[in-house]
């Protein structure tokens, strides 16, 4: 048990320092929400791919993998395309864009896009990502608990507030720059364990015998691309849900800010190869795990819920249990946090960052100075990370069935549906209006909260969008939603000054005819 606490010990260590080092150079807002635009391409790619995976990639995602076999693969087709699609096709246009506008967050840059005279894009927006982020927060939270009590046997909330305190206080410390530079060596972290722990588990196996052989006799459906029965419709509800979890990288703010930070575009050049390499390596690892721990530990009749945990989330503290010695069972405990902490990090940041510069300063106090906005957006911070702690508690205690995966995904689902439709056309989309991003943001809100709490209550199509999930029917929902509003009440005068903005920046258009009928990307 020392051992394990030795590398704990030393993994906060760094990040305290790493923080430490970030406050130094914090002298301004910019320096606290963007870190000054000075990103390299190896820190802004693991940064943005650190804190998209979180704590579902190694509690979550692993687990699924236990529960459901080869068809959760899906999930890294899924996560794969969305990657590309911001980092190849959205992320150069995103950053001339941003460096034109000196925007320092992505409602900074809506603002601009769209000519906003009102404040109403700026309020609508805020209050959708604080409720969200808050939601999304807690359930890195929630999984620091488990963490702890899966690898150390402590109390959950001893363990919820321990992980809590760690990471509040670097990035109060060191606002964007520490998150970014923790996420740094956190996603080094969580790529070196996910991918030496299934290789190093497999080559240690005594007996010889087919992998794929021994999953069948436990349960047929766990080699079947399709899940359990095969192609039936709720099979193709299930998998396309797994695989639309990617949309959420399509515009995430959390995601967007690294886009922001970045030094130039040859950093996205270089950056969005090792975003793609980091993704396919530890995604399909944690799938892997989640697999091969079935097959390791349970037998034919044998729920994986009764030997790995509720959603077999156990499944990774298992697996390393069985094969690395109590110091490495540590760094695997690293690993885990390194997941949690680089995601609630980056979101602390963004959200106070957001309520500081687009709601108090923008609306409530113009005249506030930089050095006063940078103070108040320390003191945010601790107010959402409060605030969010208090949830994770809450929902532990009310709901003791949950498990990570689902937490998690229904904050990342609720944040994806309310921005990436927007983003997208945004973008891509000359006709695209104010008034359309704002009733595309309130639709995938709204929907996020339907789909969960009412839709899936349905005896006849509840269950069918419970394995769904709730990001498709929701980002498609706000897709539509915008896509209608910018037809029926267009603005030709924002068309015009947009179109302008990207002849500037050397992006544009094609026929505005076309582009009244679908969005166009143009690299």
């Amino acid at each position: 048990m020392l051992e394990k606490y030795l590398m704990i010990v030393i993994y906060f260590g760094i990040l305290m320092f790493l923080g430490y080092l970030a406050s130094k150079r914090v002298k301004s807002m910019s320096d606290f929400v963007i870190g000054g635009k000075s990103l390299s391409f190896w820190v802004a790619a693991f940064s943005a791919q650190a804190t998209g995976e979180s704590a579902w990639l190694l509690l979550g995602l692993t687990g699924m993998g236990a529960m459901l076999g080869f068809s959760t693969y899906w999930v890294v087709v899924g996560e794969l395309f969305g990657v590309g699609v911001a980092w190849f096709l959205m992320a150069n246009r995103f950053k001339r864009l941003t460096d034109k506008y000196d925007s320092i967050t992505v409602i900074d840059y809506m603002a601009s896009r769209f000519k906003s005279k009102t404040n109403v894009l700026r309020l609508v927006s805020s209050a959708g990502l604080s409720i969200f982020v808050l939601i999304y927060i807690s359930a890195q939270i929630d999984a620091t608990g488990s963490a702890f009590e899966s690898f150390l046997g402590w109390n959950y909330h001893t363990g919820a507030v321990v992980g809590f305190l760690v990471v509040a206080t670097y990035c109060i410390a060191g606002g964007f720059l520490a998150a970014a530079w923790t996420d740094m060596f956190q996603g080094a972290v969580m790529l070196v364990c996910l991918v030496l722990l299934p290789l190093v588990a497999y080559l240690s196996l005594s007996n010889s015998g087919s992998i794929y052989d021994g999953l069948y006799a436990i349960e047929p459906g766990l080699v079947n691309m399709w899940g359990a029965g095969g192609f039936t419709l709720m099979n193709v509800a299930v998998v396309v849900g797994m695989m639309l979890i990617g949309l959420g990288f399509l515009g995430s703010p959390q995601v967007f800010a690294r886009l922001i930070a970045i030094r130039s575009e040859d950093q996205i050049n270089r950056g969005k190869w090792v975003a793609m390499l980091f993704t396919l390596l530890v995604d399909f690892s944690a799938v892997s795990i989640g697999v091969l721990g079935r097959y390791i530990f349970t037998t034919q009749g044998v729920e994986p819920d009764t030997v790995l945990g509720n959603g077999a989330q156990n499944v990774l503290s298992e697996l390393v249990e069985f094969t690395f010695p109590p110091l490495l069972v540590g760094l695997y405990v690293a690993a885990v946090l390194s997941a949690i902490m680089s995601t609630v990090s980056s979101l602390l940041v963004m959200a106070a960052g957001s309520v500081t510069h687009d709601l108090y300063a923008k609306i409530i106090n113009p005249e506030l100075t930089d050095s006063q906005a940078a103070r108040l957006c320390r003191s945010i911070t601790i107010v959402f990370a409060a605030l969010s702690l208090g949830l994770a508690i809450t929902v532990s205690i009310a709901s003791p069935d949950r498990t990570i995966f689902w937490f998690v995904i229904f904050g990342w689902a609720g944040i994806a549906a309310t921005f990436c439709p927007m983003m997208l056309m945004s973008l891509f989309w000359t006709k695209f209006t104010e008034r359309a991003a704002i009733a595309a943001m309130v639709t995938g809100f709204s929907m996020t909260m339907i789909c969960k709490f009412v839709i899936q209550d349905m005896e006849t199509i509840g269950p069918y969008f419970v394995a769904l999930e709730t990001m498709p029917p929701s980002f498609l929902s706000a897709g539509i939603v915008g896509y209608i509003v910018a037809v029926l009440w267009p603005d030709d005068e924002l068309a015009a000054q947009y179109q302008a903005d990207l002849d500037s920046i050397g992006h544009g258009a094609v026929d505005q005819d076309v582009a009244r009928a679908e969005p166009v990307v143009n690299s």
